[in-house]
């Protein structure tokens, strides 16, 4: 017989889960039976699936010599280091692809974590610990549509806290002056404290100092934003941000999970001059590569504070040989990245033709705007019937009321693929009534 606090705290469980699926957003766990790619196999499921839902905008997870790199490294490295970096986890491809990484993204070294999700969680949480980096002093923004590993770095850190509205300038630069007022307010509270406990001539100087040093910004502030946002496909404008942040004295921080080797040459701050970010971007690959300095410290450091670094296995040899073959991939040419560039409006115009509603703009990530929970949940169950396999996204993944399914292209999609995917969309939304 269970004790009762088990009984209890399964009724809760289930009650809990009930409410989940009757508001429509219980999300089923679909199983894939083979390799990645742009035709799949899928559980229960009877032939190829069509698979738009995948960040494999490059093609790369199954390109044989990307599969060749990883056999290789496999063979020669081993499985896995069984260890953490600072014992014994470090082997000569890993900084290999460090140096790789570096070089690509133009700075002067770079850190490999083992997820994307640590690499924002280890820097901020190198923050809460280190005198170094984001203090109470200093001030991060944010922009209010971040990816929650960047959301969730900054909750762990000891800085002023600030969001901005989504890739909206004028509200950012409202957030950088409030950022640099912050400190004064603060200080006019100690000046009328200083004057009411010590009145007169004597104390007026001082005051005078205490005001001028008021008016000093933050030690340090830093924006920090996605290049692309996965959820919306949208576009950071890394321009205009950069230049907000150098008339204000701040720092950049970009994520680039969605944009590393196809949005630019190197990334989408291709025109943007690299002194102006300053200080760290993490790309398709769990990394950070910002200025020298700040990787010695979150390496060296890192051994001491930042837990993602110290108590997490090191990337296992094949992934780096994986890693390291598709940024050589990229680097010998931009074929890929115009194939892919290739197919984006081409897909937007075609949904938009019968009614759909798309977001983003120039990016492979093509969300189909649905508003309702349960609607995005079973449109996305009869795609799958009809062979094409999308994932139906709400809240608390997006905002509540802005349900979606989320459409994301690759390289090795066909002309024939994105036409089959159209056909399937415009004969479900027609079944559910999304199309007017």
């Amino acid at each position: 017989m269970q004790p009762r606090s088990l009984i209890e705290l399964r009724g809760i469980l289930e009650e809990e889960l009930e409410g989940i699926r009757g508001a429509g957003t219980w999300k089923s766990e679909r199983v894939i039976s083979s390799r990645q790619g742009p035709r799949i196999h899928v559980d229960g499921v009877s032939g190829g699936i069509l698979n738009f839902c995948a960040n494999n905008y490059l093609g790369l997870s199954s390109h044989p010599e990307v599969i060749q790199a990883g056999l290789q490294a496999l063979e020669e490295f081993g499985a896995s280091l069984s260890s953490v970096h600072f014992i014994c986890r470090t082997q000569s491809i890993h900084k290999d692809l460090e140096e790789k990484i570096a070089h690509f993204h133009q700075q002067e070294d770079a850190i490999l974590y083992p997820s994307c999700f640590d690499a924002n969680t280890g820097l901020f949480e190198l923050s809460a610990f280190l005198q170094a980096l984001l203090t109470p002093e200093d001030a991060v923004l944010s922009d209010e549509l971040n990816h929650a590993s960047i959301i969730d770095g900054i909750r762990l850190c000891k800085a002023h806290k600030y969001r901005f509205l989504h890739l909206d300038m004028a509200d950012l630069e409202t957030r950088l002056q409030e950022a640099q007022a912050g400190q004064c307010r603060g200080f006019q509270g100690q000046i009328g404290l200083l004057l009411s406990l010590s009145p007169g001539e004597g104390r007026l100087d001082e005051a005078k100092s205490v005001f001028t040093n008021s008016l000093k910004k933050h030690r340090l502030c830093l924006v920090a934003t996605d290049a692309a946002f996965s959820m919306d496909g949208d576009i950071a404008p890394l321009q205009e941000i950069c230049c907000l942040t150098s008339q204000y004295g701040a720092l950049v921080f970009v994520d680039e999970c969605h944009t590393t080797g196809f949005l630019g040459t190197t990334g989408p701050w291709e025109h943007v001059a690299p002194e102006a970010l300053g200080w760290a971007s993490k790309g398709s690959w769990p990394l950070t590569a910002p200025a020298g300095p700040l990787v010695s410290l979150l390496r060296h450091q890192g051994h001491q504070r930042a837990r993602p670094y110290l108590f997490s296995n090191s990337l296992p040899p094949a992934v780096v040989g994986c890693a390291s073959k598709a940024l050589d991939l990229l680097m010998e040419s931009n074929a890929i990245v115009q194939s892919m560039a290739a197919e984006t409006q081409p897909f937007h115009s075609k949904m938009e033709a019968p009614g759909f509603t798309i977001s983003g703009a120039n990016h492979p990530i093509c969300p189909v705007m649905l508003g309702d929970a349960r609607l995005a949940s079973c449109m996305a169950d009869d795609m799958l019937k009809r062979g094409i396999f999308v994932i139906g996204f709400s809240y608390p993944v997006v905002p509540k009321g802005k349900a979606r399914i989320r459409v994301q292209l690759s390289a090795v999609h066909s002309e024939e693929d994105i036409d089959c995917c159209v056909e399937a969309f415009v004969e479900v939304g027609w079944l559910h009534g999304a199309l007017p």
